[in-house]
């Protein structure tokens, strides 16, 4: 964990305006263990990893920066965003609320820090793309939080133009071979799985053009 944030931290150090214009553009994967990849063996399993394997085959000048925590709610992510963002992002793919839902966080709060998470990503220059995993719930903490918690995603992609995954554990979650022991956490072909996911949804977004504005939030 410490070197791969010590990566994270060499990837973002410079300012963007120190930035050659040649230099690749940001793909900034901001997210919890299951962006970290958490308990895989190489960190180059975890699913950011093999996204830049499918840009670099696909001749994209897009550089995936693994931004993931384990155990971070989404309350930490948006503390980590000011220094994430000491570099231009062209492309945020927003992972969190796991462990909130975890915890059993009251949705409202979380629906706030991923709100807050995307006004203060706007005020970038030109801002970001963005793109909003959803997650669901466990059902320890009844159908009517899970109901709230499932609706939050959808709901603030709509508001902020996000392009929404409906579930980033589709197809992966509750199979016990794509999982490691502890039931939560993808193995390397749950990551695959994931990756495939994440880049369907990705993929349309990517150009040689520069990162265009977002839509305004609505409501």
């Amino acid at each position: 964990m410490i070197a791969r944030n010590v990566l994270v931290l060499a990837l973002l150090a410079a300012p963007a305006q120190s930035e050659p214009a040649s230099a690749p553009r940001v793909i900034l994967f901001l997210g919890t263990s299951l962006t970290a990849g958490y308990g895989l063996p190489d960190p180059a399993q975890a699913y950011p990893a093999l996204i830049q394997a499918k840009l670099d085959a696909a001749g994209l000048p897009y550089r995936a920066v693994n931004a993931g925590v384990s155990g971070e709610t989404s309350a930490g992510a948006l503390r980590r965003l000011d220094w994430l963002l000491r570099t231009r992002v062209d492309v945020l793919v927003l992972e969190t609320g796991a462990n909130d839902g975890l915890r059993g966080q009251d949705p409202e709060a979380t629906r706030s820090n991923i709100q807050a998470i995307f006004d203060r990503v706007r005020r970038q220059s030109p801002p970001p793309r963005l793109v909003l995993a959803g997650m669901e719930a466990l059902p320890n903490y009844g159908p009517e939080y899970g109901r709230r918690f499932h609706a939050l995603f959808p709901e603030l992609a709509k508001k902020n133009g996000a392009v929404l995954i409906p579930f980033l554990l589709e197809g992966v979650a509750g199979i016990p071979s794509l999982n490691q022991p502890d039931g939560i956490h993808p193995t390397a072909e749950g990551q695959r799985r994931v990756a495939e996911i994440v880049w369907k949804a990705l993929r349309p977004l990517l150009s040689g053009k520069p990162s265009g504005p977002s839509p305004a939030p609505r409501g």
